[in-house]
């Protein structure tokens, strides 16, 4: 094995194109290794599943073959990755570990031992930062604290100078006879396949969602990102979750389809963008505040008096709860390994809300079955509907599931296209409670509660714990 390798390490980035640490690996001039390390956990995961270990097998076997486009080999290995490292920086005589930060507490720790491992050693360790536009620390206050609140932040986020996307490397020319393992499949986590059908993985097919959320979706979006049965979202979400594609070519994207846009389309269009913003300020919120992940972001709000879960929880995760759109999105969710994002917010809400259960409980759910699962921006959006949140709904906004189907679903062809018992039930079944006392189907479920009576339930309970805590 020659001196003067260098090792790129894949983790949440796993593209060839417009990758920053890949780059500045390949111009080292020096031979690199590319290494991706398996976790090795076994049979059941908080935060992930079968669907989401699915897609990243796909990944890895998409990037391993682009890889070779470029003269290099993925190396797969198992385990803890700073023994993996320390063991593949012997084998290879490397002189520099290259990788791409990641954003969650986890793998900052993991980064931490990296680091020491790399200064014990005696190489250098290039961490570069590729998950978002602006890290972090770049979008503060002008006292230097984070932001607790989006829209101010969003316009301090909006208002900086944005990165350019990179290409990709011209070689890699990784040294033959470094050890791998196959590439794997969900069995090596002694899972099984999963049921679900799931969008097509790797970096190619992760490109045409992008171009065709650009010339089709994105100027629409923020007349019709709320139509769940619509095709109207840009569905780039596990994209960017696994680094398919980079948020620098997202956003890059988006600027150029607003040059040519019309005025409503471009107003469409910086709607879109923002959400982007939104995806950065949980970020932000999670690494400023990592005690999210285990408590209520307002203090107000910590020791709330949660219902212990039961046969209605088990009821929401089934999606048979009585409430049509409340099914189809859980339903969609079980098929798909997604959830419209509007969808998402009803679940959520109706699971804090009505069903009086802890948010952390269906955060945890949504982790084992979305492939875009992002452990930030679930944290985020599970606090927000819970009300609990940084710039959350105020606790006593919540949500009707019969009036959120009227309003983003008059026609029911959302809810008749993931519940099928429903299929030719009038939508105008789904707008309201029935009130004869029977199911609005056969073999549909009646309501497993009362909305009004539950909503005045935790306007009671919110209104109480605040009291107890002045």
């Amino acid at each position: 094995m020659p001196d003067g390798s260098v090792i790129h390490w894949f983790r949440r980035d796993l593209r060839i194109a417009d990758n920053v640490a890949l780059c500045r690996a390949s111009k080292s001039g020096a031979a690199t290794v590319p290494v991706f390390f398996l976790s090795d956990w076994q049979g059941d995961h908080a935060w992930t599943g079968p669907n989401r270990q699915h897609f990243l097998c796909g990944c890895l076997a998409s990037l391993a073959a682009n890889l070779e486009t470029l003269g290099g080999r993925l190396i797969v290995r198992s385990g803890d990755p700073v023994i993996g490292l320390r063991e593949l920086i012997r084998e290879t005589r490397a002189t520099a570990l290259y990788f791409n930060s990641d954003p969650d507490p986890h793998g900052m720790a993991v980064e931490k031992r990296v680091r020491a491992l790399c200064t014990e050693i005696g190489i250098d360790c290039l961490a570069h930062h590729d998950v978002s536009l602006h890290g972090p620390d770049e979008v503060l206050t002008q006292g230097g604290q984070p932001y607790r609140v989006y829209t101010p932040y969003s316009r301090n986020w909006l208002a900086l100078e944005k990165p350019r996307p990179l290409g990709k490397p011209a070689r890699l020319d990784t040294p033959a006879g470094i050890r791998s393992l196959p590439l794997p499949d969900v069995s090596h986590w002694g899972l099984d396949a999963p049921a679900a059908r799931i969008v097509e993985p790797g970096e190619r097919a992760a490109r045409q969602r992008l171009k065709h959320a650009v010339r089709e979706i994105i100027g629409h979006y923020a007349t019709r990102r709320d139509i769940p049965a619509a095709n109207a979202t840009s569905r780039i979400s596990q994209d960017l979750r696994h680094g398919l594609l980079s948020i620098r070519t997202v956003f890059a994207e988006c600027v150029k389809a607003s040059e040519n846009a019309n005025t409503a389309e471009r107003k469409s269009i910086e709607v879109y963008i923002k959400e982007l913003a939104w995806r950065e300020f949980y970020f932000a919120i999670l690494r400023h505040f990592p005690n999210v992940l285990d408590e209520e972001f307002n203090p107000d709000w910590r020791g709330l008096p949660w219902d212990e879960p039961g046969e209605l929880f088990d009821k929401w995760k089934q999606g048979r709860t009585g409430f049509p759109i409340v099914d189809a999105g859980m339903r969609e969710l079980l098929a798909t390994g997604h959830m419209h994002n509007r969808v998402r917010m009803i679940t959520a809400m109706f699971l804090s809300k009505d069903l009086h259960l802890d948010w952390k409980l269906g955060e945890s759910h949504f982790m084992r079955h979305l492939i875009d699962g992002e452990i930030a921006s679930n944290n985020g959006g599970w606090q927000w509907s819970a009300g609990t949140g940084a710039d959350a709904a105020p606790y006593f906004r919540i949500q009707n599931p019969w009036s959120q189907s009227a309003r983003h679903d008059p026609q029911g062809e959302y809810i008749r296209r993931w519940v099928p018992e429903l299929a030719k039930t009038a939508p105008s079944r789904f707008t309201a409670p029935p009130m004869d006392g029977r199911p609005i189907a056969d073999d549909y479920p009646l309501p497993c509660l009362d909305h009004k009576t539950e909503r005045e339930r935790t306007l009671a309970i919110f209104k109480g714990h605040r009291a107890m805590a002045r």
